[in-house]
């Protein structure tokens, strides 16, 4: 499984997120601990950021080089400035490690990432991506489940209702997938946002999905880093949502119900249970 990270707060300088924590997401790539399988995430990573200015589209940096191990990332990091990160490192499931099939995704404002997969893809991605609206299909670039997800979330109206967007996104996956005899088409913990609000995704068709962990006690979250003084200076607004805790301090970290999705926006945030929709 690969992992990711999102930070939505004050603005903070990149390396402070992604290279400073004692289990940063860079060292996630190298020794992930929690869940099964794969613990070394090395097939590509990418990072998307929002600037400074309300409104403006993200940028993102991609590669496929294992994270630890690109010295482009360590030079741009210090200085990226950003209200909100999301950070992936990935660990293929059969698809080519190539730029195009890293994550987050983009389209327009909105970012995109994936931990998980859709069971059979090679079996079900016919007839997925024939449910892609056409204005849409010029804009796919890779060949992973996850860009797909991401596009059939737009086609069912993404941008305006993302909640109730991925929940037919996810509807017609199982469908399909069931369809082709697949027990347990989808596996996801999901991080999308238009740059001012992230939604955030946790399910799976057994009932047994991947880690995800949210902070919401800024002061818990300043002794997880006592050495960073970026850190001091965040507002009462500040979240990272994580796979896997960067760094063990009791109290600091809430997990995200199985089974729910929860909208992050400034200090506010609201979860309800998560269905797909047929």
């Amino acid at each position: 499984m690969c992992r990711w990270m999102a930070y939505s707060g004050s603005p903070i300088r990149a390396d402070d997120l992604l290279f400073r924590p004692k289990h940063s997401i860079i060292d996630q790539s190298l020794h992930a601990e929690l869940g099964a399988g794969v613990t070394t995430n090395g097939d590509g990573f990418g990072i998307g950021w929002y600037g400074e200015e309300a409104g403006s589209e993200p940028a993102v940096y991609k590669s496929t080089h294992p994270a630890w191990n690109d010295e482009n990332l360590r030079e741009i990091a210090p200085r990226i400035s950003t209200p909100l990160l999301l950070a992936h490192v990935r660990a293929s499931s059969g698809t080519p490690v190539q730029r195009s099939n890293c994550h987050p995704f983009r389209y327009g404002r909105w970012l995109w990432m994936h931990n998980g997969s859709l069971a059979g893809f090679a079996e079900v991605k016919h007839d997925l991506m024939m449910a892609v609206d056409p204005s849409l299909f010029p804009k796919l670039e890779g060949t992973t489940d996850t860009e797909l997800l991401f596009f059939l979330a737009l086609t069912y109206g993404l941008t305006d209702d993302p909640p109730t967007a991925v929940a037919r996104a996810v509807g017609l996956a199982e469908q399909v997938g069931r369809r082709h005899q697949i027990e347990f088409p989808v596996h996801m913990t999901v991080a999308t946002t238009d740059g001012e609000s992230m939604w955030i995704f946790r399910y799976s068709s057994e009932k047994a999905t991947s880690s995800l962990y949210y902070s919401t006690d800024v002061s818990q979250v300043r002794k997880l880093h006592p050495d960073v003084e970026a850190l001091r200076e965040l507002g009462p607004d500040t979240r990272f949502i994580v796979s896997e805790p960067i760094r063990e301090l009791p109290g600091a970290w809430n997990e995200v119900p199985e089974g729910s999705w929860t909208q992050i926006r400034g200090a506010d945030h609201e979860s309800q249970p998560f269905q797909p929709a047929a």
